[in-house]
């Protein structure tokens, strides 16, 4: 072997691999990207959770119990409750991830030592668990006259602590971009690197019936995946779904075109496979890590948290666990199936501007 020689394809590999300007770009903003997210944006210490408080004790000590339960800051409150009934209809709706309920007698409770505050909790999201551990052992003290009470904790829709029951929902999210995004990146550079787009050219079929056309049967089969995922989950880990399986279904559509609409958007920026694969590759992350799906979302930072609004799977997350878990229907999680409709327009919108029937 001449180290001249081997040096002269090295620096061939060099200058090829400084031209492919995608290359380059994935070498520094994965790295970058992973630094950032992992450093700043992920934050396993569960903060901000939305709540309600329903005080029906109304006493001093109540009062004082409350203020310090928001000074932890583990829990923000974003509505109002006075009954039981109405914070489990908030937690149903998905507007709060814990409830608390003080009851009229809360005085004497506490003075006799018995559970004087419950702590219900949205047990479809793992996190919210892990926060009520939190608040479990603060002290009912606010008043200053009465030593610590017991705080009860009542894990709705999850109440085993199951991991796989919270999993497997988001699951179908996870697998859905996946997948979606990468088949349908790759499908226009396909044609342009077989040759096929000269056919397609020839064709009579505008730009916006070749996208719906790309994108149909891929919907069927990211419906079949939801299926089987489904399936395995209820066979093998017993996996509930406690909502309509039609709404089951509509939420996984709606993501499913969401995100073949950011594919088709993809294929149509990339010049190679290998291309419409790296962009892909470098959305997954951010998807996966923001979404909620493994770390809690409402510990993020505010400015991450508009962030991840933007991605489909974080309103999937929200919608699947809401009907799946809570028994919700995506008319009810209304605000989460409009993000992804309006996703999907404008993806598919851009993709179908950006393509055009006729070779670059």
């Amino acid at each position: 072997m001449k180290p001249q020689q081997i040096l002269a394809v090295m620096w061939k590999e060099v200058r090829q691999m400084a031209r492919d300007r995608m290359t380059v770009a994935m070498m520094i903003g994965i790295p970058t990207m992973q630094l950032l997210l992992f450093g700043y944006a992920i934050n396993l210490d569960v903060r901000n959770l939305p709540a309600a408080v329903a005080d029906m004790a109304d006493t001093g000590g109540s009062r004082a119990f409350v203020q310090d339960l928001f000074a932890t800051g583990v829990v923000r409150p974003v509505a109002g409750a006075r009954t039981p009934q109405e914070l489990q209809a908030l937690l149903h709706a998905g507007k709060i991830k814990v409830g608390v309920l003080v009851p009229p007698d809360f005085e004497r409770r506490r003075i006799d030592g018995r559970e004087a505050v419950q702590v219900i909790v949205d047990g479809s999201d793992t996190s919210v668990q892990a926060a009520a551990r939190q608040l479990v052992m603060m002290p009912l003290d606010g008043a200053g006259a009465a030593p610590a009470s017991p705080i009860g904790v009542l894990p709705l829709y999850n109440p085993a602590r199951i991991s796989a029951v919270n999993v497997v929902p988001g699951l179908i999210g996870v697998i859905l971009t996946m997948t979606m995004v990468m088949f349908t990146a790759m499908s226009i550079v396909r044609e342009r690197e077989r040759g096929n787009l000269e056919l397609l050219i020839t064709t009579p079929v505008s730009s916006g019936e070749l996208m719906v056309g790309k994108v149909l049967p891929y919907i069927a089969a990211g419906l079949v995946q939801v299926t089987l995922v489904l399936l395995l989950g209820a066979l093998l880990f017993q996996v509930p779904i406690r909502g309509g399986l039609l709404d089951v279904y509509v939420a996984s559509a709606l993501l499913v075109v969401a995100n073949l609409g950011l594919g088709l958007l993809i294929s149509t920026l990339a010049k190679t496979q290998f291309q419409a694969m790296q962009m892909a590759f470098f959305l997954f992350l951010p998807s996966i890590l923001l979404s909620g799906f493994m770390f809690p979302f409402d510990g993020m930072p505010v400015a991450v948290q508009w962030l991840a609004e933007v991605l489909p799977l974080t309103h999937f997350m929200r919608l699947i666990r809401g009907v799946m878990l809570r028994g919700a229907h995506v008319a009810d999680l209304w605000p989460d199936a409009l993000a992804l409709i309006v996703f999907t327009v404008a993806m598919m919108g851009l993709a179908t501007l950006r393509f055009r029937k006729r070779l670059d």
